[in-house]
């Protein structure tokens, strides 16, 4: 079982072809798996297996005839609870949030059914997807599977936790200030946050984007094609492309890239990650890139304005709900978003100021490089039961500072591991490209990945 579930996506679409493995055997494994870990972790909302085996024996059928639906007909996938399926509630993360089904499927869940992914179960996320941690006041307490006392970070909280534990390959994440690439840092997984429009997503609103986490670059870039289908209901979808999103070539000679090793603001850089950034960084130098220490694109005014800008939507918000209602929300989260109450409309446009203010400042930082190199996290892990790594609702985005800027000029970025801390944590790169430079990153992560061999040792459950 453990065999089947190192395999990448290109290796099990292989096996299917040459019908020396079938989707409802694979499922089998994945289902296996999950019955032996969910348990402890609890990375899962709304799983039905009985649903994934009718949808994996009907890919089986597809295969025989040779009547396959598209690139991920067969392969078993889950999607953040935020993204909505058809017939599903959609709880936000949250016990405030009355469970009504949804009326339509989000673009990505679209994609999914159109090709044939076996969708088998949402992944948790913590209240309104607005903390970096596995604590909802909705779903249970999910784990990180490399350290069950520890947090698997967030908000694709469940999404990192499936895919350390290895239920399946593929799992989809939404990020706004880090969500995908925080959570695969502390997992050690692979977590893609293309450039914004690059996957629709609905609905939409300033800096919110959605993205593979997967073991390998290879399963995120095999489930681009698919997942960067335009759809109208993002108005910021990008027309179609004919991108060949396996071309992993790439000449590193003379690429100017930047290493960022301060962030500007935010919790101070554990030493471990510097060095393992550091480590990584002359990798890069090793192979004919310019690499050069580069200037952080972040202040103290642009986090502190985003927080008031985001208090006050958020305000805005839950402000409608009963008081019962309101009172369900996670306190961590309810005691933040009161302060946007006392935020003014002066105040909250000032805040969203500084978005644009970001936006100029990483377009300067690109008018000199090709690439930048930076700690995703800039600590190696906290409690599971904490909300965050700071675990104040008064300083909610001191861990962010090295993700979210580049949500806000909407440019490609990545974290890939690039190592362990001494108490056995993944320590993750983040690797940045310019604007609409998707394929940039991806070839860069695969040959960082190439470099360094990718993770083996994943975690297990206990009882295998």
């Amino acid at each position: 079982m453990s065999e089947l579930l190192d395999l990448t996506i290109p290796q099990i679409v292989d096996h299917y072809r040459a019908r020396t493995l079938s989707p409802l055997e694979y499922w089998a494994a994945v289902e296996a798996r999950i019955d032996a870990f969910e348990p402890k972790i609890a990375a899962l909302y709304a799983y039905d297996p009985d649903s994934a085996r009718a949808q994996a024996r009907a890919s089986t059928e597809r295969w025989i005839k040779g009547e396959t639906k598209g690139a991920l007909d067969g392969i078993p996938v889950t999607l953040k609870e935020l993204i909505a399926t058809k017939g599903q509630p959609v709880p936000l993360g949250t016990a405030a949030v009355e469970l009504v089904p949804a009326t339509a499927d989000a673009p990505i869940a679209a994609r999914m059914k159109e090709d044939g992914a076996v969708i088998f179960a949402k992944t948790t996320c913590p209240d309104y997807g607005m903390l970096s941690s596995g604590l909802s006041s909705f779903h249970k307490l999910s784990r990180n599977p490399w350290d069950m006392t520890q947090n698997p970070g967030g908000s694709s909280a469940g999404a990192g936790a499936a895919g350390a534990a290895g239920y399946g390959p593929l799992h989809i994440g939404t990020d706004i200030g880090g969500s995908v690439r925080l959570p695969a840092g502390w997992t050690g997984l692979f977590g893609f946050k293309p450039s914004h429009g690059r996957i629709p997503v609905d609905p939409y609103y300033v800096g919110r984007c959605a993205g593979p986490m997967t073991r390998t670059v290879d399963d995120a870039a095999y489930a681009m094609a698919t997942l960067s289908r335009p759809d109208w209901r993002d108005g910021t979808s990008l027309p179609a492309n004919d991108f060949d999103w396996m071309d992993h070539a790439i000449d590193m000679r003379g690429k100017k890239i930047g290493v960022m090793l301060d962030a500007g603001c935010g919790l101070a850089v554990d030493p471990e990650i510097r060095d393992a950034v550091l480590k990584a960084a002359k990798r890069f130098e090793d192979a004919g890139a310019l690499v050069f220490e580069v200037a952080p694109v972040l202040t103290r005014e642009m986090l502190d304005g985003l927080d008031n800008f985001w208090r006050a939507k958020f305000w805005g918000d839950i402000a409608p709900l009963s008081e019962e209602r309101r009172a369900r929300i996670l306190p961590y989260i309810y005691e933040w978003a009161k302060g946007g109450a006392s935020v003014s409309g002066v105040g909250a446009v000032k805040g969203f100021g500084q978005t644009i203010e970001m936006r100029k400042t990483c377009a300067e930082l690109f008018a000199t490089v090709d690439a930048v190199l930076s700690p995703t996290n800039p600590i190696i892990s906290y409690p599971a039961d904490w909300a965050s790594p700071t675990n104040d609702p008064h300083l909610p985005f001191e861990h962010i500072a090295f993700t979210v800027p580049w949500n806000m000029s909407e440019q490609p970025a990545s974290s890939i591991n690039c190592g362990f801390s001494k108490s056995g944590m993944p320590i993750g790169l983040q690797i940045i490209g310019p604007r609409f430079g998707d394929m940039d990153v991806l070839q860069l992560s695969k040959q960082f990945e190439t470099w360094t061999g990718g993770i083996k040792n994943w975690p297990r459950p206990a009882a295998v």
